[in-house]
């Protein structure tokens, strides 16, 4: 079992940055592949970014290509999400997901385990 928990979220100004941070439990985090999905009011979740279990590849939903990035520390068990240039369409909800296969999908059904969520609202 894996226990994930999201932290970083906040108010932020439009074209400003903010990190995200989400912390895991268990041995074997250094196998899971990460990722980070958001929701918005009114909205399905959707995908954001993805990163290998390794850290060697990652992957990006297209709207935020360019201006968040995702990152995974293995000694630390933690994954981070770097939002730069940030617009009030990214206001949302931001969930992270461990998959157990190592695997870094964009879907939701790739993923095993899911945090809390933490909410980042950009005010323009």
């Amino acid at each position: 079992q894996v226990q994930l928990v999201e932290s970083g979220g906040g108010l932020v100004q439009a074209g400003g940055s903010l990190r995200l941070s989400c912390a895991a439990s268990g041995r074997t985090f250094s196998t899971y592949g990460m990722g980070w999905f958001r929701q918005a009011p009114g909205k399905e979740r959707e995908f954001v970014a993805a990163i290998k279990w390794s850290g060697s590849s990652t992957l990006y939903a297209d709207s935020v290509k360019g201006r968040l990035t995702i990152s995974k520390d293995n000694a630390k068990n933690t994954v981070y999400l770097q939002m730069n240039s940030v617009k009030p369409e990214d206001t949302a909800v931001y969930y992270c997901a461990a998959a157990r296969s190592g695997y870094y999908g964009s879907t939701w059904q790739d993923y095993d385990y899911w945090g809390q969520g933490t909410q980042v609202t950009v005010s323009s």
